[in-house]
């Protein structure tokens, strides 16, 4: 678990403006003012300081937790109408039934079969 033990803002002030910039490329001070909206006193050098720690911290705890693919995947394709046009829907699945990657294409050949499996 990550240790957020002596610092001075609380957890979850921490985890949320390090969420948004890694997933919204926000700027540091982009993040200040919104904290300050939130009510929060937050310096853009420590919002650039808390993602340089805990980012990589997340980010390992996070693969950890991820849910693994099986070894065995299954492959589906299908033939579906999308506004009046054909295209082909390749899906790859696991044991399970969870979708890993899916392909839209108009064509079906080696090219099409290749870009999903690749």
């Amino acid at each position: 678990m990550i240790n957020f033990k002596g610092r001075h803002h609380q957890k979850e002030v921490i985890l949320q403006c390090v969420r948004s910039y890694v997933a919204y490329s926000l700027s540091y001070r982009d993040l200040e003012e919104l904290m300050q909206e939130r009510g929060y006193a937050v310096d853009h050098c420590t919002v650039q300081r808390w993602v340089v720690h805990y980012a990589p911290r997340i980010e390992k705890a996070f693969r950890k937790n991820k849910k693994r693919t099986g070894l065995r995947w299954r492959l589906d394709e299908t033939y579906i109408k999308i506004k009046g046009t054909w295209k082909y829907f390749y899906r790859a699945v696991d044991k399970q039934g969870q979708t890993i990657d899916f392909l839209l294409t108009a064509k079906r050949n080696t090219k099409a079969a290749r870009r999903f499996l690749n």
